[in-house]
């Protein structure tokens, strides 16, 4: 299973949910108070990891959301070019290759080691 469960409430910036079936980052939660006849609400505002998109939800407080499990590790690079790049994880020794991110481009090194992030099968470098 590639997510758990987590009460709106229990949610901080900066953590992750899932929206639309996409892993996102919280940027923003807003709560209000309890209306009359209705429970507090929560508005969040998130940009999904993968593809940078914002999402904003509106959910009550009670309400239950899905968590991504992400992971974050480290990898050895093995090899790129323009279009793909393979590495090695440093823990588990899978190699796997992904698709050459823009902004990657003239920054790495083949030997030097990478952070990236695993979420429900996907995969994303955050640092080099």
């Amino acid at each position: 299973m590639a997510w758990t469960q987590a009460e709106v409430r229990e949610l901080k910036e900066g953590r992750y949910m899932i929206i639309d079936e996409e892993p996102c980052r919280i940027l923003s939660i807003q709560t209000s108070k309890p209306g009359k006849h209705g429970e507090a609400k929560a508005r969040i505002d998130a940009v999904g990891i993968f593809d940078g998109s914002k999402r904003s939800v509106v959910f009550p407080v009670k309400h239950k959301v899905q968590v991504p499990m992400i992971g974050k590790r480290t990898a050895q690079i093995i090899s790129f070019t323009d279009a793909e790049i393979q590495l090695m994880d440093l823990e588990t020794y899978e190699t796997f290759s992904m698709p050459m991110q823009a902004e990657l481009k003239g920054t790495l090194t083949a030997g030097g080691e990478v952070q990236y992030l695993d979420a429900m099968g996907r995969r994303l470098i955050t640092r080099t």
